[in-house]
């Protein structure tokens, strides 16, 4: 399979999830098992009234998205994935009105588990809002490699 084909099928992937749509989130680049997806800034999902900042699990499924969209697009990517574990370092809060954006890396694949790292971040791409460090399953499809 393709560099593009294997970048297009974790963008459907990805698409299709009902709460990455729910919070907005769109891809905005994707290949060789790194992917950039970002998040606009919703009032609905702010999670302390008096800071307005958003709330800690939206940002949290920004990373976890943005690593299996990782995976999908690693030059061995699984026919699918699921997240085994999901470590999260909240560094500061991200300031509100701000678009949140996450890049993931998959940098290492075994035959049964894949390895991220990701970074969410506002505008102020110097100091990050979060850092993740996470495990995917690898289930490979018929015509998979093991």
């Amino acid at each position: 399979m393709s560099r593009d084909e294997k970048a297009a099928i974790a963008t459907e992937f990805i698409e299709k999830i009902p709460h990455s749509r729910a919070l907005g989130m769109r891809i905005d680049a994707i290949g060789d098992g790194v992917a950039v997806i970002s998040m606009p800034y919703d009032e609905r999902l702010i999670g302390d009234p008096k800071s307005r900042v958003i709330h800690g699990g939206a940002v949290s499924a920004l990373l976890d998205t943005c690593g299996g969209a990782s995976v999908m697009s690693h030059r061995e990517a699984p026919a699918s994935t699921a997240t085994i574990s999901l470590r999260i370092d909240y560094m500061r809060a991200a300031t509100p009105g701000q678009r949140l954006t996450a890049r993931a890396e998959c940098h290492h694949i075994t035959r049964s588990v894949a390895f991220v790292r990701a970074t969410a971040m506002d505008e102020d791409t110097e100091t990050p809002v979060a850092t993740a460090t996470g495990t995917f399953t690898v289930e490979r499809g018929a015509g998979g490699t093991t």
